[in-house]
Order: structure tokens, then C-alpha cells, then sequence
């Protein structure tokens, strides 16, 4: 019996040992649980471009969209965990998404492969708003009370107004948007005042003269966009939002798995082209640190501990 069971242990290491030695064998889905088209399913495309000639196998974008992308990340839990299903993660589909009956869980059914990168969220305001920075705007506000609409299109749209109005004792007026595309449209039109949205999305509006540009969300200026103020600059120390891309594989993928993902994750976010593309697009590359598993794995953590007692205490609910 003893001998029967060494005989299957060295078997199955040595099954083990040709999986590692030959993943991946075949395409790799990475799944967008987002429509094509936004700075999500963008930046999928960049990393899984030049992950590919690495990885020696095709990365294949599956966009599977619904219910604040929870749908898309749910089939990734319910996936194989053979490293062949992945996600791209963010705020709304791995932190915010807990607004929404999930049938999976966000701290135990998936492993962290590495931080991708850090989003500066913007608040924009529309063109002929009557202030051109946070500081003014919050002064207009002081003279103006409850008339300032601000655009709820999504769960971390939402959060950040809520948090604006505890830092600055302000009140707006939340107008439920179906996506901030539709949000932006009108915010360019005038149909509303303000917005926050993720970097890549206004930033080519700002540069061109549509919006303006209120605030960085975030302690410190942006490399990729070093002229906009932040919001403790603004005179609003706290309001701070931050989005994020990660990607995430199922819980139980092989150790191997993590180790050859996130090796062509970090070598294709070192390749200079990538990392003028994301400045093209206002996103931070992350630090080296945050891009190992263990790095993404406490980023997560961090940021689960920092918004769900805000989201679970305001009652925040899908629109």
C-alpha cells in the first residue's frame, strides 16, 4: 500500500511538473466584464497584446457584460482553475460590486496574479460652470446651496459624492446615469455640473477644451497629468477615489500558473510603448511592489476595509 501510494505521489508531481513546464498550452480568455469600447476593455486589449508574444499563446478578450460586471466576474469564479479563465478586475467589479446579490464571494473565490494600475479619479465640472477649480467651486457652493447635480452613474460615482458631502458639508443633487458615456455626453451639452469619472475618459475632453478639470481625487498629482490640481490642493483634504485594474484568477489555480501570468504582466508593463500608452490614456503604471500577487492582494484588502463600511452605512443600491 505504501509503495502504491509513492508510486501515485511521484505520478502526480510528475503531471504536475510537465503542466508547468508546458503552460500555457493553449488561448487564455481574459475576460472584460464591461462593454468593448471603455478605458477597461482598452487597456485588456493593450496588456493582452503584448502578453501574448510572451506568453506564446493567444490572450482572447471575452467581453461579458451585466449588473456592474458582477456577471462577467462570476463566471471567472465558477471557472476551471487552470489559468486559462482570468479577469480583469477594478473598483466597481472587485469592491463596489457588493451593491448587487452576488453569488460569489470577492475575498475568497479569486487569487490576485498583479496590480495593473492606478486611475486617478477626476471630478469635471461642465464648461460654463460658474468656478474653474474645487476651491471655487466649493465657495460657489457656499452662496448657492443644493444646486450644484452631480452625475450617479455608477457605484463609485455614487461613494465619492457621498464622501464629498461629509468632507465639505456641501449637498448636490444626484442625477442616476445608465454609464459614464452617456453622463459625459451631457455633461459636454451642460445638462449637468459635474462628474467624476476615471482619468481616461476625461482627459481628452479636458485637453480639448469641453470640460474643465476641478480636481485629481488622489493625495498626490498624477505623472500622467501633472498640471491638474488635487483635491487637497482644492481645499478638500479626504476626497480621495482612486480606480484601479488588476487581474484576478479563479481560487485553487496552480501556483505555476501565477508564476508565468504575472512574469509577462510585469514585462509587457515595462515595455515603454505600454507605459506611454497608459500616460496617453491618464493611467499610473503600478509600483513594481503592487504588481507581484502579494502586492494586489493587500492593495484589495485595503481598499475593501476602506469602502464597504461606506457603502454598507449609506445604503448604497444599484440604480
Amino acid at each position: 500500500m505504501r509503495k502504491l501510494f509513492v508510486a501515485m505521489s511521484v505520478t502526480l508531481f510528475a503531471i504536475v511538473g510537465v503542466d508547468a513546464q508546458t503552460y500555457p498550452s493553449r488561448s487564455i480568455t481574459l475576460v472584460v466584464p464591461v462593454p468593448p469600447g471603455g478605458s477597461t476593455d482598452v487597456v485588456a486589449r493593450i496588456m493582452a497584446e503584448h502578453m501574448r508574444p510572451l506568453l506564446g499563446q493567444p490572450v482572447i478578450i471575452e467581453n461579458v457584460v451585466g449588473a456592474g460586471g458582477s456577471i462577467g466576474v462570476g463566471r471567472v469564479a465558477r471557472a476551471v482553475p487552470d489559468g486559462y479563465t482570468i479577469d480583469i478586475g477594478q473598483w466597481e467589479t472587485h469592491v463596489g460590486s457588493i451593491i448587487y446579490n452576488l453569488n460569489y464571494d470577492l475575498q475568497k473565490d479569486f487569487e490576485p496574479i498583479g496590480l495593473i494600475s492606478i486611475n486617478p479619479q477626476l471630478m469635471v465640472g461642465k464648461k460654463v460652470l460658474p468656478a474653474d477649480d474645487l476651491k471655487g467651486l466649493i465657495a460657489w457652493m457656499n452662496s448657492n446651496p443644493g444646486k450644484i447635480t452631480f452625475v450617479n452613474h455608477n457605484a463609485a460615482a455614487q461613494v465619492t459624492g457621498i464622501l464629498f458631502q461629509q468632507v465639505t458639508g456641501q449637498k448636490l443633487q444626484f442625477i442616476p446615469y445608465r454609464g459614464a458615456g452617456p453622463a459625459m455626453t451631457d455633461l459636454i451639452s451642460g445638462q449637468v455640473d459635474l462628474l467624476v469619472v476615471q482619468s481616461a475618459l476625461a482627459l481628452p475632453q479636458v485637453r480639448a477644451g469641453t470640460i474643465k478639470a476641478m480636481a485629481i481625487l488622489s493625495p498626490q498629482r498624477s505623472a500622467s497629468m501633472p498640471d491638474i490640481p488635487t483635491s487637497e490642493e482644492g481645499g478638500v483634504p479626504g476626497l480621495y477615489m482612486s480606480g484601479w485594474f488588476g487581474f484576478f484568477a479563479p481560487k485553487g489555480t496552480p501556483t505555476y500558473v501565477f508564476a508565468k501570468l504575472n512574469g509577462a504582466m510585469m514585462q509587457a508593463l515595462a515595455d515603454p510603448a505600454v507605459r506611454a500608452r497608459f500616460s496617453e490614456l491618464g493611467l499610473d503604471v503600478a509600483s513594481h511592489q503592487q504588481q507581484t500577487p502579494e502586492g494586489l492582494a493587500t492593495f484589495h484588502k485595503a481598499e475593501i476595509e476602506k469602502w464597504w463600511p461606506m457603502i454598507r452605512a449609506a445604503n448604497v443600491k444599484p440604480e
